[in-house]
């Protein structure tokens, strides 16, 4: 206001920065932040995806198969750093942290990759101190299957999961694929995959159904060990019945492991007539008594 006020001085009007304000408002401004609505280039069968995606996984929870939403969570710096939020502590004695936030080379960071069961309302997820690469992902959708999904779908002859177009289980990711065929060829599980559209990660549902809670859990709360990461997520909790398991990955991802072409030949993978790229199946290459199918 000032600076505008005196730009009109300048040229002969003789106003103060108080006016300024009044006949701004007058013209109908007021001061606003920017917001949030541009999503960038928007494929035009963006909705028709939304719509399959929706449609092949209620027709899968009706089925009584299993359906998973999938991603990593931000990656986290480990030890006493702030954290967002608040927490109730005795009044004036708030948590001392560090002002910087440099990686301690002795602790490092994590990076969360979430499995969401959307019929149990269930959370697994591995808390890995490597690379998050889609090998990294699939050993989480691995472990969740092992320790959760078997027991819970003792039936399931079909796996689908809803995932980010981009990412460590990105769309156009080779390694997602062939990790994924892997599974597929060790559990005896046909694996479909939906992928959002680009840039509409935020819907998917393990955003808000799982990831949301668990920042809400910890706010305020400096994340100093590995420990505290671990038990702050399994005692994340809703009024709807969430539960979530947590476990700390130490295994290697190296990244850069490239897929060759006659790999990708290799895998027994069928695209979807409706965008392929977004959506296609892996059917396992051995059968459950005999071995590789040859």
């Amino acid at each position: 206001m000032r600076k505008l006020a005196v730009a009109l001085r300048a040229v002969g009007h003789r106003v103060s920065h108080q006016w300024v304000a009044e006949a701004l408002h007058g013209l109908g401004y007021s001061l606003q932040g920017n917001r949030k609505t541009r999503e960038g280039s928007a494929n035009p069968d963006r909705d028709a995806q939304f719509a399959h995606l929706n449609a092949t996984a209620a027709a899968a929870l009706a089925a009584g198969e299993p359906v998973i939403s999938v991603d990593t969570k931000k990656k986290e710096l480990i030890g006493d750093f702030k954290n967002g939020g608040r927490e109730w502590c005795p009044e004036g004695t708030p948590e001392q942290v560090r002002v910087h936030d440099f990686v301690l080379p002795e602790l490092g960071r994590v990076s969360p990759y979430g499995v969401y069961d959307l019929a149990a309302n269930a959370g697994w997820v591995s808390v890995g101190l490597d690379h998050d690469t889609a090998a990294f992902a699939v050993a989480t959708i691995r472990r969740w299957w092992a320790g959760a999904g078997r027991a819970r779908y003792p039936h399931a002859r079909r796996l689908l999961i809803t995932a980010d177009g981009g990412g460590s289980n990105g769309a156009r990711v080779r390694l997602w694929k062939w990790a994924l065929q892997q599974l597929a060829d060790e559990t005896g599980l046909t694996i479909s995959v939906c992928h959002f559209p680009p840039g509409t990660s935020k819907w998917n549902k393990i955003e808000h159904r799982l990831f949301s809670f668990i920042t809400q859990n910890w706010r305020g709360k400096p994340l100093v060990s590995y420990a505290v990461i671990l038990n702050l997520i399994a005692a994340t909790t809703t009024t709807t019945g969430l539960t979530v398991t947590s476990y700390l990955d130490t295994a290697s991802y190296p990244a850069g492991v490239k897929v060759s072409d006659a790999e990708m030949a290799a895998l027994w993978l069928e695209r979807d007539p409706f965008h392929g790229e977004w959506n296609y199946t892996l059917v396992p290459r051995t059968l459950p008594d005999e071995g590789v199918i040859p």
